[in-house]
Order: C-alpha cells, then structure tokens, then sequence
C-alpha cells in the first residue's frame, strides 16, 4: 500500500506527526498531565476514573473519548474513500483542524479547562485523515503501532526476509517528526503557555495551502 503513495508523502506525514507531537507535549504539560493525541491514556485514565468515584475525571475523559470519536467523524463525512487522491478535501480538514486548536488556544488562555476537548477532536480529525490515506497503513497522532510494526520488521529482517525501505523510512519520517514537534511544543510552552497551540495550529494552515496550491498548479499545467 505504501509504495502506491506519492513520494510527497513522506514529508506531509512529518509535518502530520510534527503537529501532534505539539499539541500533545502541551496536553501533557497543561491538560493536567493528560494526552490528547491518542485515546489509549485516556481509557486508561477512565478506567481509573471510575475505580475511584471520581465523577468530574470521568466525564472530563468522556468528553476527551468522544471528541476525538467526532473528530474522526467529521473527517469521514469530508474525505471519501481510503485511497490517496487529489481533489479530495484534505485542506478542509486541515483548516478545522486550525480552527479547534486555536479555539482551544482561545478557551485555555481564558482558564477554561474544556478547551482540551478542542485539541481532542483536532488530532482526531487528523488521525483519521491520515488513515484514510494510507490505507490504516500510517498513524501520525501516535507511535505505538509505528514501533510494533519496526519491531515486526526488524525481527523478520534478521529471520532473512528483505524489508520494505520506504516503509521503513516513512516511518522514521513519523518518529523524527513527533519527536521534534514534542521538543518544540514543549519549549514553545515554556515561553508563552497555551499559545503554544498556535505553532501546530499555523503548521495545519500552511500544508493546506500547500495542497490547494499544488493543486491550481496541477490543473493550470493541464491547460
């Protein structure tokens, strides 16, 4: 499936991973300690939750479990199909994207605790999005199925099969690029709080203009 992708993929699924790595460093600093970016923590936090009676925690990661669910259900109603294609409205999705992040930039500066919601349903638009093109091949809001599947290689690798380079540079691309949007997130925290959304959020705007103008280009050279 990942050979099937254009080559520009590798750099749109840094820029991807680069975007959640922020936006969940600065859930983790701020969101009280919690992660938005992947909904694994936060069943585990749930689970929690209701193990010791706390009935604010639980409807707080209700809402986080839900959110992302809509978020990822506003990208299916805007993408079709699961192949990569373009045309299809990857630029929306990105601009909403922008739009909950700073809506939640917005809540959060304010002291209004439920703007975490926000960043939730943005990194499950964006998960979606890239599942939808990769074929549920690529996840850019989190590592774990990106290190299983390295391990997978690995191992099948030193049994004697040859490994699939590109996907393994893809997913390098993923790793690096988390980990760097997590360093800037973090720093970018530091300095000026929850405005630090507005990196990831300014990230979101430039790929999807990037991708509309990629795409007048493409129909202007067909002229």
């Amino acid at each position: 499936m990942i050979n099937l992708l254009p080559r520009w993929v590798e750099l749109g699924a840094f820029l991807l991973a680069l975007i959640a790595g922020a936006v969940n460093a600065v859930a983790l600093l701020g969101f009280e300690h919690q992660s938005v970016s992947h909904v694994s923590g936060s069943a585990t936090l749930m689970g929690l939750a209701i193990a010791t009676a706390d009935l604010p925690g639980q409807l707080k990661l209700v809402g986080v479990l839900v959110t992302f669910f809509l978020g990822a259900a506003i990208a299916g109603l805007l993408i079709e199909n699961t192949a990569l294609k373009l045309g299809r409205h990857y630029e929306t999705v990105l601009v909403l994207e922008a739009i909950f992040l700073i809506v939640a930039c917005g809540l959060l500066v304010k002291g209004v605790v439920w703007g975490h919601l926000f960043a939730s349903a943005a990194c499950g638009l964006q998960n979606a999005m890239a599942t939808a093109y990769s074929g549920a091949v690529i996840r850019t809001t989190h590592l774990t199925g990106i290190f299983t599947d390295l391990g997978f290689m690995l191992g099948a690798w030193l049994r004697g099969d040859k490994p699939d380079r590109r996907k393994v540079l893809l997913f390098l691309f993923v790793i690096v690029g988390f980990i760097i949007g997590a360093v800037l997130g973090g720093l970018t925290y530091s300095h000026i709080g929850y405005f630090a959304l507005l990196m990831p959020a300014c990230v979101c705007l430039f790929l999807a203009v990037c991708y509309r103008g990629y795409l007048v280009y493409l129909r202007h050279g067909k002229r």
